[in-house]
């Protein structure tokens, strides 16, 4: 069915195209990318935000704290029923603050972020976002340094993102 097939492509253009407008750093282009009403967003570790203007003050907030921040996106999902689309992928994220003083790049933080992006098509046939939910994902650090788990020490789990 072509026409399924191509749905699927416009929508992981679309979670593409977000994706990269927040890697730019441009406001306007991610804000395009958005329903004009009625959306919503969770980053991690926030409370969840509801209404176009404060989502998109959300990302500003975001990108005036973000000197440098990059996606790469794993585990991508798309399902398309009419015209609701949900994508899950994980987020691996590379991201540092501010500059140094001496005007090197500041640190470097690497992170994971599972999300779900719900699309809804417009009435003119463009894919936007309604929603989009990250949370971060949590590993056993015993375990990615090669440690046996036996039970010992406090446990090596930490969040990341």
């Amino acid at each position: 069915m072509s026409g399924a097939r191509t749905d699927i492509e416009a929508v992981e253009a679309a979670n593409t195209a977000l994706y990269d407008a927040l890697e730019q750093g441009d406001l306007d282009a991610m804000a395009e990318h958005w329903l004009d009403t009625d959306v919503s967003v969770v980053h991690p570790g926030w409370p969840v935000i509801n209404g176009r203007g404060e989502v998109i003050r959300s990302y500003a907030l975001i990108m005036a704290n973000t000197e440098y921040i990059q996606f790469f996106l794993t585990d991508v999902e798309v399902s398309v029923l009419g015209d609701t689309a949900l994508v899950t992928c994980t987020e691996n994220i590379l991201s540092g603050g501010p500059a140094e003083e001496d005007g090197t790049a500041g640190p470097l933080v690497g992170g994971l972020v599972v999300a779900t992006n719900v699309f809804r098509r417009t009435e003119g046939g463009v894919w936007k976002v309604w929603s989009h939910h990250g949370s971060p994902v949590l590993i056993d650090r015993e375990e990615e340094e090669g440690e046996e788990a036996d039970g010992e020490g406090d446990g090596g789990v930490t969040e990341i993102g």
